[in-house]
Formats: structure tokens, C-alpha cells, sequence
């Protein structure tokens, strides 16, 4: 892998490290939404509407699954970054030790519980019966896989947060790859493979997750990547009180920012599975295009954060309000793009995924009209959010979506179904993002964030001049690596003779 190229979070001119450092994490979203959206059309047009509208249904209860340990693994981010930013490599080392520990307990727990229920949370959905049989055995597959996806997004989370972004999409790739090769094999029992029929297809992502995991863990020790623990740092992995408290205290409320955004969305879904199948189609196939548009202000959003985080734990507060006006502005560019694009190729993409005969394409042309246009301004809330929650300010993002999706958009669209139907869960769409933007901008200028904090203790003694000045590499093996690693031995050697490392002076 390359070694010049740097995205230098704390130095540099800011909207050209941003669009490098969120290029790969787009290119990672992408590719993930490319990834579900081949799944998609190998299931639509071979399986059924019916298998169709399992895979929506399980695929809710994924998008829930993985975001009950996004906060968990967002706080693991930041608190990375700002080790990182610090010059901190033993306190980075800390939180990625009890980080790993807490990802591993709670990923095996989830699947166990997951696998066991996996009917009586479907029934809870309301899942149409036509679809349920199909839809229960893809999603135990799912349920399966979903310790190697907890640990395959922590690490990749870890290496953005250490200023990684290329790494991480390396690996996607290669997981993308196996599973869209792997799909058609599963699902028709091609050659010497099983024909599994839409289980085939969940079985394909867990092989690819587990593969790209194991690969990227080799490469990565290989490389001796400075957070990748070695057998002498083991004892990073026994929990540490103090940064487990932290994990929770702040990752909880960011991860139940996504818990508010999926629960709604399950809500949502199972008031659209009251209109049947075809609007359920119609449905699961417009937020596939829904998932593709909201992709750069997710990327754009992550990145900001990875940066603020590495600026405020180097003290660089005047770059943070920068970084935050030019997300803003590539979110509109970016965002509004693809709204523009798929308004004059509505019926043209929904007919990849969806038969041009059937009633289905035309539920989800209507749908789109309605709703698209809001991704836009949702957009500006997450860059928001992405600023703030880099300083450890977690509670006002998460009342902000409660208020915006269960006091406002799940009343509007329960209240005005019962008597304009469908329509009234469409709008309630717009009507959510106009409140979250609002309350988003009010609490960015007039909010005390700035005075937020994440990490347990306070950063060691700011680093010698020439070694503030390296910056986090994107590839691995390089100069800067080679720095913090010195710099990180330097304190593990002073913690063995007994002297207390910078990070626990305070």
C-alpha cells in the first residue's frame, strides 16, 4: 500500500484533507449499498416479491442490530482520535484493548438472543405471512453472522479514528466482492454449491464478512499497525473501568441515536406492511435508492467527526467551526446531486430492481416524488452531529431524533394514515428532517458542546515540536506510524518501571 499519501486531520488545508479522508469511507458506503442493492435484484427478480419483502423485513432488524453498537463503536472512534490527536498512543492502545473485549461479549450475546427470537420479532413486525417463512430463515443466517459484522465495523471504525480510511475500504472491497460473486452461486446452486434459495444469499455475507475480517486482521499485524496488539500488550484487552465507563456513558446515548432512527424505521415498516406486499416492495426498494443518497452526508459526516476529534485532542479548536462549514457545504453539493439525478431517472433506477410491468415501480415513483428532496436537509443534520459528538456532546443529537422521528414523524404519519393513507407515511419523511435540521442548527450555534469531553483522563504534556507536526497516515507502515510507535513504547516502557504514563498523571 502506498505510503506518501497522508490525511493530515490536524494540519493542511481543510477541504482538500476532508474530500481525501471521505472519498474511502463514501467508497465504503457505496459499496455496502452496491453490495445490499445486487442482493436485492437477485432476490426481486428471481425469488419473488415475496422473498423480496423478507429481505426488507430482516434487513430492518440488521440496520437495528447494528445500530444498538454504532455508539458504542462511534465513542471508540472518537476516543481514538483525540489519543491520536494528543500524541496519547498508550491511552489509543487503552480504549482499543477494552473496546475489543466489550465488542466480543456483546456481539456473541446479541446473535445468541437474536437467533432464538428471530420469529417473535418478525411476528412483532407484522410481517406479511406470505413472506415470514422466508424471511425467518435468512434472517438466523444474518443472526449468524452478526458477531463477525460487530468486530469487522469496529475495526474498520478504529482505523478511521486513527486517521485510516483507505484500509478499511481495501477490506470492503474485498467482502463486497466475495459476496456478490458468492450470491448467485448460494442462491441457484451453481456448480458444486448448495441450492439454498434466499438463505443462499445471507450465508454468502456471512462467508464474505468472516473472510474480509481474517484478512484484514493479518494484514494489519503483518504491517505492525501501531493499534494492532501484540502478545506483550495483552493486557490492554482486560477492561479498563474508567474507559469502559466512558464507552457506555457515551456511547450509549449515540448508540440509541441509531436505536431511535431503526425503531422508527421498523414502526414505519410495519405500518407500510398494512398496504400489502407490492407497497412493501415498493417501499424496500425506494430506500435502497434512499441508502445510495444519503451516503455522502454519511461519509462526509463521518469524516468531520474523525477529524474535529483529532483537532480537539490536539487543542486546534480554530479549525473545528472550518471543518464544520466545509461538510456543510460538500453535504449540499454532493447530497443535492444525487436528488437531482434520480429525479429525472426515478421510474429508470426503481426498474432495476423492480418488474416495469408490476404495480410495485409505480408505488415507489410516487414515493420518491415525496420524499427525496429531505435527504438533503437531513444531510446537514448529521454533518452537525458528526461535529458535535467529536467532543463528547451526545444527549442533544439524541433528543433532537427522538423529537423529530417518534414526537413528530411516527404521530403525523399514524394520525393522517387513517384517513389520507399511504401518503401521510410519505410526508412524515420531510416533515422529520425539517424539525432535526432545525434543532440541529439551534443547538450547533447556541449549544455548550465545545465544553464536552470523552476521554476519562486529560491528555499527557503536549509532544516535542517535530513530533506534533506528523500527522495520522491513511495507509499502513508509515513514517507517522513508526513515530506513535516509538512514542507508544516509550510509555508502555515507562508504565513496566513503574512510572505513570502522561494519560494517568491526571
Amino acid at each position: 500500500m502506498p505510503t506518501k499519501s497522508k490525511a493530515q486531520l490536524t494540519t493542511g488545508p481543510i477541504g482538500r484533507t476532508l474530500l481525501l479522508f471521505s472519498l474511502p469511507v463514501l467508497g465504503s458506503n457505496i459499496l455496502q449499498s452496491l453490495n445490499a442493492s445486487i442482493n436485492s435484484v437477485w432476490v426481486g427478480h428471481f425469488l419473488g416479491e415475496a422473498a423480496l419483502t423478507a429481505t426488507s423485513n430482516a434487513n430492518i432488524i440488521l440496520f437495528f442490530l447494528l445500530g444498538v453498537v454504532f455508539g458504542i463503536s462511534m465513542a471508540n472512534t472518537i476516543m481514538i482520535g483525540q489519543a491520536v490527536g494528543a500524541r496519547d498512543l498508550v491511552e489509543a492502545r487503552r480504549v482499543v484493548g477494552t473496546s475489543t473485549t466489550f465488542f466480543i461479549l456483546l456481539s456473541v450475546l446479541a446473535a445468541a438472543l437474536g437467533y432464538a427470537f428471530t420469529p417473535d420479532i418478525l411476528a412483532a413486525m407484522g410481517t406479511p405471512a406470505d413472506a415470514r417463512a422466508l424471511a425467518i430463515s435468512y434472517l438466523r443466517i444474518i443472526f449468524l453472522a452478526l458477531p463477525f459484522m460487530y468486530f469487522y465495523n469496529f475495526v474498520m471504525m478504529t482505523l478511521r479514528g486513527a486517521g485510516d480510511s483507505r484500509t478499511p475500504f481495501y477490506f470492503m472491497l474485498l467482502s463486497v466482492g466475495l459476496d456478490v460473486v458468492l450470491n448467485p452461486l448460494l442462491i441457484f446452486g451453481i456448480g458444486p454449491f448448495p441450492e439454498l434459495g434466499i438463505a443462499g444469499s445471507a450465508l454468502s455475507t456471512l462467508i464474505a464478512q468472516l473472510a474480509s475480517l481474517a484478512a484484514m486482521l493479518i494484514v494489519l499485524y503483518r504491517r505492525h499497525h501501531f493499534l494492532a496488539l501484540r502478545r506483550h500488550q495483552l493486557a490492554y484487552l482486560r477492561p479498563d473501568t474508567a474507559i469502559l465507563r466512558a464507552l457506555v456513558a457515551k456511547g450509549l446515548p449515540m448508540g440509541l441515536q441509531m436505536v431511535v432512527i431503526s425503531s422508527s424505521a421498523i414502526v414505519m415498516m410495519s405500518l407500510v406492511n398494512r398496504y400489502g406486499s407490492q407497497t412493501t416492495a415498493a417501499y424496500g426498494v425506494a430506500s435502497q435508492l434512499w441508502t445510495y443518497v444519503q451516503m455522502p452526508a454519511l461519509a462526509v459526516g463521518a469524516s468531520v467527526s474523525s477529524m474535529v476529534a483529532q483537532n480537539v485532542g490536539a487543542g486546534l479548536w480554530d479549525r473545528v467551526t472550518r471543518i464544520t462549514r466545509v461538510g456543510l457545504l460538500f453535504n449540499l453539493l454532493m447530497t443535492g446531486a444525487l436528488v437531482a439525478l434520480i429525479y429525472l431517472f426515478n421510474r429508470h433506477s426503481l426498474g432495476l430492481f423492480l418488474p416495469d410491468d408490476g404495480t410495485a415501480i409505480g408505488i415507489a415513483q410516487h414515493i420518491n416524488a415525496i420524499v427525496l428532496w429531505s435527504f438533503i436537509l437531513f444531510g446537514f443534520t448529521i454533518v452537525l452531529f458528526g461535529t458535535v459528538r467529536a467532543t463528547g456532546a451526545v444527549m442533544a443529537p439524541l433528543v433532537i431524533l427522538f423529537l423529530s422521528m417518534w414526537v413528530v414523524r411516527l404521530p403525523f404519519a399514524w394520525v393522517l394514515e387513517r384517513t389520507v393513507g399511504a401518503d401521510a407515511i410519505w410526508w412524515s419523511f420531510p416533515l422529520g428532517s425539517v424539525v432535526s435540521v432545525t434543532l440541529a442548527v439551534a443547538y450547533y450555534r447556541f449549544g455548550n458542546w465545545r465544553a464536552a469531553h470523552i476521554l476519562p483522563v486529560a491528555p499527557g504534556p503536549a509532544p516535542e515540536p517535530e513530533f506534533a507536526a506528523q500527522a495520522p497516515d491513511t495507509s499502513m507502515g508509515t513514517a507517522c506510524e513508526e513515530a506513535l510507535s516509538t512514542a507508544g513504547a516509550a510509555g508502555e516502557q515507562a508504565l513496566a518501571g513503574k512510572s505513570p504514563a502522561p494519560a494517568e498523571a491526571h
